[in-house]
């Protein structure tokens, strides 16, 4: 395997050979409110989604967590055994580790040892195709690279003299290495800028076409791809399997009165998700946070779907979308997958709300009436006026860009002819404002 953040490829797993996971829970604790097997499964699931070989995959209960190893020293030496037994080459830890129980493990193994971060890096960097994706997955790599250069790392603490231009005499590996690292990493947040400044750009052309943008947001495999190829008739990559999307994606999407709005499709979030590995990512999740509507689509099949929806809405919050919650849309997904008692349950629950909506984007059950709440939500309460403004009206031009949603706006030598969409109070409060002008 190679590096974090390093783009995998067929050769390179196969080298890897046979792969061990490992889930470590406390005895006496839970761990989010999810089960331990339910942990395990979907920490070979993340390994599926780069084809490892999982040659073996068990829970490991401790009572507590050693700093030097993470395990108890049984543990380590029970599975130095296994390893050895069934030539494993990748050690898969389903939990942080500290650069220190990184190495120790690695010496103690004689394999590769990564932890859970390491390995959704690994897949980051295997599903990133565009620049922009390539570029946020190695600013997530370079930064948990430099959280991991630590002194007891034996090779990285020789000695280098030096001309000043490359480090002043006696700079040690791990100075240069960390300066290194950190060089790039400016660089990079320099590039992610523009990338910010040009979907800005591109947004700001978006809301004059007059189209809403629509986020879909969701915990990885709830099916975003699946529905944002069948409401767009769109092909995007869609795979039952873990961040099987990472770029993010956008299309026209026609409403059931013809009114088009932009959809985006975005990466997938996950439980214990790292805080770095979350803003790496903040220039794509952008276009959820300028959202004005966000569809949350939920795996409702999924054993876990509710700890599932706390985590997305624990990375919402930690986006400073905390306001946002009470407005968004559940889709709950994968309709097709529920037993027939829950999926009755399920249909009345939903049915009349404009909150939750039940359906399998699969078979495309509910996506009708999911169309028909976004057009609701977007479209119901807002009023389309053409309005024909003198030039020397600046202030109330002014204020049509301030507090309504300018659609277009041509000028000849006398007038400035404006389509805007406003609020029902918007509109009676400039209409007011007009015939206290005059006008």
């Amino acid at each position: 395997m190679k590096g974090p953040g390093a783009a995998g490829n067929g050769s390179a797993v196969a080298r890897i050979g046979a792969t061990l996971i490992l889930h470590p829970t406390l005895k006496h604790r839970g761990l989010n409110g999810r089960s331990a097997e339910q942990k395990l499964e979907e920490a070979i699931g993340l390994a599926g989604a780069i084809d490892l070989d999982v040659a073996h995959a068990e829970i490991t209960p401790l009572q507590r967590f050693r700093p030097a190893t993470l395990l108890g020293e049984g543990a380590v030496q029970r599975y130095a055994e296994l390893i050895k037994a069934e030539e494993i080459g990748l050690a898969i830890i389903d939990h942080p580790l500290t650069p220190v129980q990184q190495r120790n493990l690695e010496k103690e193994w004689d394999c590769k040892v990564i932890d859970r971060t390491g390995l959704i890096l690994e897949i980051f960097g295997a599903r990133a195709r565009t620049a922009e994706g390539q570029l946020q997955v190695e600013l997530a790599a370079l930064s948990y690279q430099r959280s991991r250069l630590v002194r007891s790392w034996t090779h990285l603490e020789r000695q280098r003299g030096g001309f000043g231009f490359l480090g002043g005499p006696g700079e040690s590996q791990l100075e240069i290495d960390r300066r290194l690292i950190d060089n790039r990493l400016l660089k990079i947040k320099r590039d992610l800028e523009d990338v910010k400044r040009t979907r800005g750009l591109h947004r700001t052309a978006r809301r004059r076409s007059g189209r809403p943008a629509v986020a879909l947001v969701g915990y990885t495999n709830a099916g975003k791809s699946t529905l944002f190829n069948r409401l767009a008739r769109s092909d995007v990559f869609a795979a039952d399997q873990l961040f099987a999307t990472l770029d993010p994606t956008m299309r026209t999407v026609a409403l059931p009165s013809g009114r088009e709005v932009v959809l985006s499709d975005t990466v997938g979030f996950i439980s214990d998700l790292p805080t770095h590995l979350i803003a790496a990512f903040r220039a794509t999740l952008e276009e959820v946070e300028e959202a004005d509507l966000i569809l949350h689509v939920r795996d409702i099949s999924h054993p876990e779907t509710e700890a599932q929806k706390e985590d997305v809405e624990r990375v919402l919050r930690e986006l400073g979308l905390e306001e946002r919650l009470a407005e968004v849309v559940e889709v709950w997904n994968k309709l097709d997958l529920v037993e027939p008692g829950r999926r009755a349950l399920l249909l009345g629950q939903a049915r009349g709300s404009e909150r939750q909506v039940a359906i399998s984007a699969k078979s495309g059950e509910g996506c009708e009436r999911l169309l028909a709440i976004i057009e609701a939500r977007l479209f119901s309460d807002s009023e389309l006026r053409r309005l024909r403004l003198r030039h020397g009206e600046g202030a109330a031009i002014a204020w049509l860009y301030a507090n309504g949603d300018v659609l277009e706006r041509r000028d000849d030598d006398e007038f400035a002819h404006i389509t805007v969409r406003l609020e029902p109070e918007q509109s009676a409060r400039f209409d007011r404002m007009q015939r206290r002008q005059g006008n």
